[in-house]
């Protein structure tokens, strides 16, 4: 019979695919068969109106790991309820918290699975997909599967919520991960803070530093988010944003605030052509437009020159700083380069000869720290 291992969190966007690719490497280079799933998909662009959903289930983030590690088909274990507006509708209209068959087939199929370790994804929080009969709970309680968290850490008031899910996973909670941890404060942490989680009973496997990389959005989310319309390099979508700048000064403190940036997206007005001009010549992935009127067309041969995607877009430059905003942090882990810095961060900062050992895969932590 296989092992599973359940990985969740407190609050959605937390890093947990980044954990699942880093364990299932590692699991993968010791000779391990591993498959993964999300029991409730969260990431696959479907309306009603479409019709069905697809068969099998497979939810995008699933099928990027799939991907990345190169996991045939078979080893993707397909969703058994899709989040969404009409899906919940659907449930809510049925008025019951269980989660039907396909929960018993998936236990099922899990016990025939032999010399394996299944990583199961949860969804954003504790009690997301309770209405599936699909929350973190109910999984690690049906399927009798150990979890570990990962949980983002900005100060000692975090660990109110670690309490709460220790309260409510009992003993199925086996450790935590903590991530997106301030670089400069990730030694005093694993020196002051992990000793008193672990005096609560909250083991710690790892502290993982906040990266601007995995925040990180390609500027092809940006214009899908913003409805922009792109002007110039659309073959250049797939840069990655780190950090936003808003161009709303005189051109020489632009030009001297621009050169301390990097991979930044920038926002000015339309008719700003100095402060456009000199953020293309700093470090920008891609110069969106606001207001009226459009760019001149020297502006548009720079852009295209230095390959800079050049965007426009009707809101206002607060409303678009506000949409970009709220993309850092809180997009999917699809990106390769992505995907091979999270492999660097969970094998340099997490203990993964502890975590395994806590779920009872102590023979497989060969060769982990």
């Amino acid at each position: 019979m296989g092992s599973t291992l359940l990985i969740g969190s407190c609050e959605p966007f937390s890093g947990k695919s980044a954990l699942v690719l880093g364990i299932a490497r590692h699991l993968r280079s010791v000779g391990i068969r591993v498959l993964f799933g999300k029991p409730l998909a969260t990431s696959l662009d479907w309306e009603s109106d479409q019709g069905t959903l697809p068969s099998p289930l497979i939810d995008d983030d699933v099928r990027f790991v799939g991907e990345t590690l190169g996991l045939p088909h078979q080893d993707l274990i397909p969703s058994l309820h899709l989040l969404s507006p009409d899906t919940a509708q659907q449930r809510l209209s049925k008025g019951t918290l269980a989660a039907g068959e396909g929960l018993e087939q998936l236990r099922s199929s899990l016990r025939q699975t032999e010399s394996s370790v299944t990583l199961l994804e949860a969804a954003g929080n504790l009690h997301e997909g309770l209405l599936y009969g699909l929350s973190l709970v109910q999984l690690a309680r049906d399927l009798d599967a150990p979890v570990v968290l990962v949980h983002l850490w900005e100060d000692s008031r975090s660990v109110d919520a670690l309490l709460a899910a220790s309260q409510q996973l009992g003993d199925r909670l086996r450790g935590v991960v903590l991530n997106a941890v301030t670089p400069d404060d990730v030694e005093s942490l694993e020196r002051d803070v992990v000793p008193s989680l672990q005096a609560l009973g909250i083991q710690v496997f790892g502290v993982m530093p906040r990266s601007p990389l995995l925040r990180s959005v390609t500027v092809g989310e940006l214009v899908r988010r913003l409805d922009a319309r792109v002007i110039c390099c659309s073959e250049k979508l797939d840069l990655l944003v780190e950090t936003l700048s808003i161009g709303a000064m005189n051109v020489n403190s632009a030009m001297e605030f621009f050169r301390r940036r990097r991979n930044m997206a920038v926002v000015t007005g339309a008719d700003r052509t100095d402060i456009q001009l000199a953020a293309l010549e700093a470090s920008t992935q891609c110069l969106i437009l606001t207001g009226a009127g459009d760019p001149l067309p020297q502006l548009i041969s720079r852009a295209d020159e230095l390959e800079v995607p050049l965007l426009k877009v009707e809101q206002d430059t607060l409303g678009t700083v506000e949409v970009i905003e709220q993309a850092f942090g809180h997009v999917r882990l699809h990106e390769a380069v992505k995907a091979t810095y999270a492999f660097r961060l969970v094998e340099e900062h997490c203990r993964l000869a502890d975590l395994l050992s806590a779920v009872g895969l102590e023979h497989l932590a060969i060769g982990s720290k």
